[in-house]
């Protein structure tokens, strides 16, 4: 393997202002959409419209490649710049192809991570507006949802013909900025005019069930139907009591009704990208919509999408919720790991990830092996390893990386597509392409439906995470109770776990063995379709770090952005 010789990589943000990107109409043409398809968000966003949608229906799939990654580290795994830097690479090699992504979040944008657009020269773009408010769809999300929440507190307030039981109310409320501070809050304080005392508090807006009905609604009657079914409170008799109870439905849709469309824009070498749907993995289902990827199938030959952290996470629960909605498979799956990912995993600091260590790199491949087996055999999936690598990145160690993957029996491929774009990701394209001509994928679920809540927890946590089984603290076995008498206990779950570790302990590296998952809460979201088993110490409301990214981020008087990558 040859030295490469590496030249400085700009920040993101400098590549994406340098950019010269194309009008959003010649994007579309390339898939063969019109300017009666879509409608502009100014010259380089559209969103497409529903009527362009149904008309595509007919059309057959293209392939689908799934990108995910090795549990997250702090060294980053750099899964979003390989699904994009694949993308851009396969349009070298002349194929059709289009990439899928979720929507980034304000929260992390300002907090821990930063934007969620790609990097280097793998870049979806404009990068600053995808970053930021974008089309509003987020903003969209959280305006139907603390509309609801008004609805329900209104109702109380004005008589309570439903017979709300106030300290049973579970539809809190959100905001697209991380807040520790409003996790927990008291409502309703000022006298009878300003209506009642209760507790109530804020989660993200990415973790509410409407952004999760958003991603998995097919239409807007798909969509009003999952509204229908959220549940917001508990009567004084212990009933369920819904959105469509309060007559909220179609005053939520309507504030939705342009976030469903899909979100059009364009990789920085000009290749069709969707951008639609925010969910987290953590936290959420951690997908981008049904209605893009689907969409982006029938419109390319190859659809490159990626779930949210690692394939413990957005990929499992792509593979057991959204594969259970629609007849979409994947194909392919690529597994994205580093060296210095696999440095963490081996037990070595911070500061030292860059550093050679052959012993560490062979530990922490036990994080990689676990990742692979469960996706080749738990879900019957073709896996390529997508080797991201960095500068200083030792060659002995990638090529101890490349053997073990060949003695694991599967593919491999060096991807330095943020360094490079495409042309960094044309032989991790070309394995790819080989996957998709020499293996058949035999996809199958982790679980059946019918199965017990708990066993269905207690499979998760054992098959995929390497517990050695389940422990309910808190309230979870009363919820499981309660979900399995209320007729849901056929959901599929949706597991809110720590995206650090394969187990809910953040600090445990590597593929933990001896643990047991512990299990503190199970929530049931009803609109969306699953159940949300609350593990560790896992908020739905996250805090920012000691210095946000927040505190980089500027704007001149010409309107030039500086600081957010």
């Amino acid at each position: 393997m040859a030295e490469p010789t590496y030249g400085r990589t700009p920040p993101d943000i400098e590549i994406a202002q340098s950019a010269k990107l194309e009008p959003i109409a010649r994007i579309a043409a390339k898939v063969g959409l019109t300017e009666d398809d879509i409608e502009f968000y100014g010259k380089y966003k559209a969103k497409v419209s529903l009527e362009a949608i149904q008309r595509l229906k007919g059309r057959p799939y293209g392939k689908l490649i799934y990108t995910t990654a090795i549990t997250a580290t702090p060294a980053g795994e750099g899964k979003t710049c390989t699904a994009v830097g694949l993308t851009q690479a396969l349009g070298k090699l002349g194929k059709k192809v289009m990439v899928a992504l979720r929507e980034p979040s304000l929260g992390p944008t300002f907090g821990i991570k930063g934007g969620a657009a790609g990097g280097g020269y793998s870049q979806v773009l404009p990068m600053e507006d995808i970053n930021l408010h974008f089309t509003g769809d987020i903003h969209a999300v959280g305006a139907a949802h603390n509309l609801l929440a008004a609805m329900v507190e209104n109702h109380i307030h004005q008589g309570n013909e439903l017979g709300i039981d106030p300290r049973r109310v579970v539809w809190r409320r959100v905001m697209d900025i991380s807040d520790r501070q409003l996790r927990n809050i008291v409502v309703g304080l000022g006298g009878k005019a300003n209506g009642f005392p209760m507790e109530s508090g804020f989660d993200i807006t990415v973790a509410s069930e409407i952004m999760a009905c958003l991603g998995l609604s097919r239409s807007l009657s798909d969509l009003k139907e999952r509204f229908s079914r959220l549940v917001v409170a508990y009567t004084y008799d212990g009933k369920p009591v819904r959105a469509a109870d309060l007559k909220a439905v179609g005053a939520m849709a309507v504030i939705m009704k342009d976030a469903i469309k899909p979100n059009l824009v364009q990789t920085l070498e000009g290749q069709p990208a969707f951008v639609h749907g925010g969910p987290f993995a953590n936290i959420a289902y951690g997908n981008n919509s049904i209605l893009a990827t689907e969409t982006a199938l029938r419109l390319a030959d190859y659809a490159v999408t990626e779930g949210g952290f690692a394939a413990d996470l957005g990929a499992e629960k792509f593979f057991d919720i959204v594969c259970r909605i629609t007849d979409v498979r994947p194909d392919v799956v690529v597994l994205v790991a580093s060296v210095r990912a696999l440095h963490h995993h081996g037990g070595v600091a911070k500061s030292k990830l860059a550093e050679k260590n052959l012993d560490a790199l062979a530990k922490g491949c036990e994080n990689l092996d676990k990742h692979v087996t469960n996706v080749t055999q738990k879900f019957g999936l073709p896996v390529v390893v997508a080797i991201n690598r960095f500068p200083a990145d030792d060659l002995e160690e990638l090529e101890y990386l490349r053997r073990h993957c060949e003695e694991l029996g599967v593919r491999s491929a060096i991807s330095e597509v943020v360094a490079r774009g495409g042309a960094g990701g044309i032989e991790l394209a070309e394995a790819v392409l080989d996957a998709l001509e020499h293996e058949k994928p035999n996809f199958r679920f982790l679980y059946d439906l019918d199965l017990p809540v708990n066993e269905k927890i207690e499979r998760l946590a054992t098959e995929i995470y390497g517990a050695d089984g389940v422990v309910y603290t808190g309230t979870a076995e009363r919820d499981i109770k309660v979900i399995e008498e209320q007729g849901l206990g056929n959901l599929p779950i949706c597991m809110a776990k720590t995206q650090l570790s394969l187990s809910d302990d953040p600090s445990l590296r590597g593929a933990p063995r001896g643990w047991k998952l512990t299990v503190r809460e199970v929530r049931a979201s009803a609109g969306a379709g699953f159940l949300v088993p609350l593990c560790g110490q896992m908020m739905t409301m996250p805090g920012l770090p000691a210095h946000p990214a927040a505190e980089n981020v500027d704007i001149d008087d010409e309107g030039k952005i500086v600081g957010l990558f």
